[in-house]
This record gives C-alpha cells, sequence and structure tokens, in this order.
C-alpha cells in the first residue's frame, strides 16, 4: 500500500499519540499494582485498553515502516 507524505505524517504522529498513551497507562497499572487495594475491574480494563492500543500501534507500525524484501 502506497501512502502519500502526508498520510505518513499523519500515521506517524497517531502512532507517537498512541505510544504516549500506551506508556501512560503501564505506569498506572504499576502504580495501582503497587496499592494495598486494587480495583479488579478497572485493572482489567486498563489492560484491554493497553492491549487495543499495542495492536494499533503494530498496525500503524506496519503501515508507516516500508517492506524490506529479502
Amino acid at each position: 500500500m502506497n501512502l502519500t507524505d502526508d498520510e505518513i505524517e499523519k500515521a506517524r504522529s497517531a502512532l507517537f499519540e498512541l505510544r504516549v498513551e500506551h506508556r501512560d497507562l503501564d505506569q498506572a497499572i504499576a502504580h495501582m499494582l503497587e496499592s494495598t487495594y486494587i480495583d479488579q475491574l478497572r485493572l482489567i480494563r486498563m489492560k484491554k485498553r493497553k492491549l487495543r492500543l499495542k495492536d494499533s500501534i503494530a498496525r500503524l507500525e506496519s503501515m508507516v515502516i516500508p517492506d524490506i524484501d529479502a
């Protein structure tokens, strides 16, 4: 799939934002696990969101980073 320079730039911008959110969620999850009271439902939702972000990041990376023929 050939993307225009504008589409690539938008994808890179979205990729940056997703990585920041993923990192922030990772920190929030770690902080939550350190506390004495853990809201299990919230923890599960945060982990699921983090996995969805990881999938979105991988999809955008595959769009932005060109395939190299072996």
